[in-house]
């Protein structure tokens, strides 16, 4: 079905519309043999609250944008190559139900769709492209990923020394190996995360010590560690822009 669609005037339609709702601050997102596979509005876990956001999939991307004006105008574009994609479900508890994690070696982070069934799609849809990418180009699926940063709700107090009380003169800090939410002391160190950004980059003092040991893996949190309490995540009416808009 993608082959067929690929050059078929209905597939270029449709690419040439999402482009031009993200207007000239956009990257083009026409090519030869990419197809739009589906779109819609899911919501994403971002570092202040959940906020919505429309989501584009193709058969070897996957856009995203702050919604302006729904069906008509987004900004903030952020495309991810899905052979660097792997998804992972989050189990329901909560308000926030039908997720999934979004996991790259750049960034990772949680969305969730209206219904499970909807979010059934999604997931098939997402590892069916993967799939086909990864066959396609002979690859090793990617085995390295970035933190998922937990919400800034999540902690009162420096998530490392378990003492520093967060206030806006202690400001909250990620630490972009294990994503945990810590205070300036912990994470006044910097080191190279190559597949996150060309210069060092804030991490705590735990996982300083185990990278600079070469201990690449012992710092990063379970899945269950970083979304075991989503019900607090309603709390929080911050009007904050993405984590992603964030230096800390």
């Amino acid at each position: 079905m993608v082959d067929r669609l690929a050059n078929s005037e209905a597939n270029s339609k449709r690419i040439n519309l999402v482009e031009g709702c993200f207007g000239t601050a956009g990257q083009p997102l026409a090519i030869p043999g990419r197809v739009l596979i589906g779109e819609g509005v899911l919501t994403k876990l971002c570092r202040k609250k959940p906020k919505a956001r429309q989501f584009f999939l193709f058969n070897d991307i996957l856009v995203y944008g702050n919604i302006v004006i729904q069906k008509k105008k987004y900004n903030k574009q952020h495309i991810i190559p899905l052979e660097n994609v792997t998804i992972d479900t989050i189990e329901d508890e909560g308000e926030l139900r039908n997720g999934w994690l979004i996991k790259t070696p750049t960034k990772s982070f949680a969305v969730y769709a209206a219904t499970a069934t909807e979010k059934s799609e999604w997931m098939n849809h997402i590892n069916k492209c993967v799939g086909d990418l990864i066959s396609k180009s002979g690859k090793t699926p990617n085995s390295e990923h970035a933190a998922v940063w937990i919400p800034d709700s999540e902690a009162s107090i420096c998530m490392r020394c378990n003492k520093v009380k967060f206030t806006p003169v202690n400001r909250r800090h990620h630490c972009r190996k294990c994503g945990y939410v810590i205070c300036g002391p912990c994470s006044e160190k910097r080191y190279l995360l190559p597949s996150q950004s060309s210069k060092p980059v804030r991490v705590c003092d735990l996982c300083y010590d185990l990278l600079s040991n070469g201990d690449f893996s012992s710092c990063l949190p379970s899945r269950s560690d970083s979304f075991s309490h989503p019900s607090k995540f309603k709390n929080n009416l911050s009007d904050d822009d993405d984590d992603e808009d964030s230096s800390d």
